[in-house]
């Protein structure tokens, strides 16, 4: 794909195409559109591609390997500072970091994100919260589950999930907004819907458990993150509030 137009018009072909799939998903579940945020994950592929979906309106980007991603966030805020630079200004980009976390990364993920999606142990939310500098907001953070019990997958246990998001809403520097999970891959909508609903359930116990804590850190617990570019339909028909779409924006995934 040659020049800056023609990739610009390819993005915005893709994300508008996105969009029609999350509106009509949320109608057909009798949600209102603008109830899931679309998370366009970017992991694999370079600036010039972040900066024309983001030229086309898109706002939100996911990245999964942090030193791609950290070389990514500096070239974009180089080359487009008002898109990249000084979020949560209006109109600014935000990153959101929803890849398995390890120890050693935990400082470069809280110096350099606005969200993560992929908390799973206490170990990891601790070093977060320590590591996040004071001049920025809080750290945006969702407890990961592996709802499919995948010994290949990060995310802590459906038992275990209550108390982590507990400890998380704890932490001085982290903000718990939600659950995340990236259930084992269905072909079938009906199996899509009952791992989705199974993360929505326990959303729901979460988020009483939380509201009968003294400082109810329910208040801010909104979000679902769930669904990707095969099964965003069953997943916004069970409650997702952001789906992380990669390859129906991007195209196949190039390896890292």
């Amino acid at each position: 794909m040659n020049g800056s137009a023609e990739l610009f018009e390819h993005h915005a072909a893709a994300l508008a195409a996105v969009h029609q799939r999350v509106t009509a998903a949320c109608l057909a579940a009798d949600r209102a559109p603008d109830s899931v945020a679309l998370l366009a994950v970017s992991k694999t592929f370079g600036a010039e591609h972040v900066i024309a979906l983001a030229q086309a309106g898109q706002r939100a980007f996911g990245e999964n390997y942090v030193l791609e991603s950290l070389a990514k966030i500096e070239a974009c805020a180089d080359r487009r500072p008002d898109l990249f630079a000084g979020w949560p200004a209006a109109g600014a980009c935000a990153w959101h970091f929803i890849g398995p976390i390890q120890s050693n990364k935990t400082r470069a993920i809280a110096e350099r994100f606005d969200w993560v999606h992929s908390v799973d142990r206490e170990k990891i939310a601790r070093r977060l919260s320590d590591q996040r500098p004071p001049a920025l907001p809080a750290l945006e953070v969702c407890v990961q589950v592996n709802v499919s019990d995948e010994a290949s997958k990060s995310g802590c246990a459906p038992d275990e999930a209550v108390a982590l998001a507990a400890l998380v809403a704890s932490l001085p520097r982290l903000r718990l907004r939600g659950l995340m999970a990236i259930p084992a891959p269905d072909e079938e909508p009906a199996g899509q819907r009952q791992a989705f609903g199974a993360l929505h359930a326990l959303f729901g116990q979460c988020r009483a458990a939380l509201a009968a804590l003294p400082e109810n850190p329910a208040r801010d617990f909104d979000t679902l993150s769930m669904g990707m570019s095969d099964d965003l339909e069953a997943a916004i028909a069970e409650g997702a509030t952001i789906v992380r779409v990669g390859s129906a924006l991007f195209g196949k995934r190039r390896q890292p």
